[in-house]
């Protein structure tokens, strides 16, 4: 089963829950928020919660999608409580390849590794620890709040100073903090961690800064277990061209960390279990336009599909204003 949000009036939002062919609306339950809150409190599960309510009226999905009514399939009431999160070096770029890629790291000496490289090697050998062992630590990094969201549709607008303006296509987890500090996962949701790779590449450790704007997730909410194996289509277009279409390849099977790895590292902070907050941890891509020589270039537009997770993410590309800030004494 997957969850929608649509517009319901001016600010207000409506749950859309679809299951094959089937899509109806929520009844009783304004938010995915509320739902999810409601499933902790009566100890059940959301689904289990969708299938108990009343049955609204039937829609078409595509057409929501069509008419600009999808918003992103979950938020918070107040959007500095929305924590957006992620990690990176996670990927093996395809199942494949992992053999291949894993002898040619071992074969370097390790003086002679990157940072980079270093932190890859130690997730093939300790990113998926057995059950009830520490697994090593991803990279990390903070991407923004529920200010920095798109809404599926909307542009993501790069900032004027920016060097850079590219897609990551990604899945993230969508978490809720419980009223006594517990993460619960929601599901799972396409994620466009949009980033300045220019910036990146020329020195890792503006890595923070090159995170810092905007993103997209959805349009649809997976609910249960995100799948070992999740393969989906990255693309670019730019008007009536296709300037790049690519595969991208996610879930554990391609990955040298698993979830529960990467969820145990991000909720092990006190922090980040503050009561009623909401977190969306993405979990790394090995597929980007960047990476293939492309420049994009404002109106492109990125579009991110797999198909366990129906309607496919689409924003396209905006500048913003040059901007001047004055800081001022008090």
């Amino acid at each position: 089963m997957r969850l929608i949000q649509v517009k319901k009036g001016r600010n207000g939002r409506q749950v859309v829950a679809t299951d094959g062919d089937a899509a109806w609306t929520v009844e009783r339950h304004g938010s995915v928020y509320d739902l999810a809150m409601a499933a902790i409190a009566k100890k059940t599960t959301i689904e289990e919660l969708v299938r108990r309510a009343k049955r609204g009226r039937a829609v078409k999905p595509a057409r929501l999608l069509e008419a600009g009514r999808i918003v992103a399939p979950i938020h918070h009431p107040d959007p500095a409580h929305l924590i957006i999160t992620g990690t990176g070096l996670t990927h093996l770029g395809s199942a494949a390849t992992r053999d291949a890629m894993h002898a040619k790291v071992a074969a370097v000496e390790e003086a002679t590794l990157t940072d980079s490289m270093r932190m890859f090697k130690m997730g093939l050998e300790g990113g998926k620890p057995r059950r009830g062992r520490k697994g090593v630590q991803p990279e990390w990094f903070y991407k923004g709040d529920g200010s920095f969201v798109a809404d599926p549709g909307e542009p993501l607008v790069s900032p004027a100073f920016a060097e850079d303006g590219g897609e990551e296509p990604e899945v993230a987890g969508v978490y809720i903090i419980s009223k006594d500090g517990s993460p619960f996962r929601v599901g799972f949701v396409l994620f466009n961690e949009f980033s300045d790779h220019v910036i990146e590449r020329q020195n890792y450790l503006w890595l923070a800064h090159s995170k810092l704007r905007p993103c997209s997730f959805g349009p649809e909410l997976l609910l249960g277990d995100l799948p070992d194996d999740v393969r989906g289509t990255s693309r670019i277009r730019r008007g009536k061209k296709t300037v790049f279409d690519q595969p991208f390849l996610t879930g554990e099977a391609n990955m040298s960390h698993s979830i529960a790895n990467l969820e145990a590292h991000h909720f092990k902070y006190p922090w980040f279990r503050r009561p009623g907050d909401v977190h969306i941890h993405s979990f790394g891509t090995a597929t980007l336009s960047f990476a293939a020589g492309v420049k994009t270039r404002k109106g492109d537009v990125f579009e991110i599909e797999a198909e366990e997770f129906g309607l496919p993410l689409v924003n396209p590309l905006a500048v913003g204003k040059a901007e001047k800030t004055v800081i001022k004494a008090l």
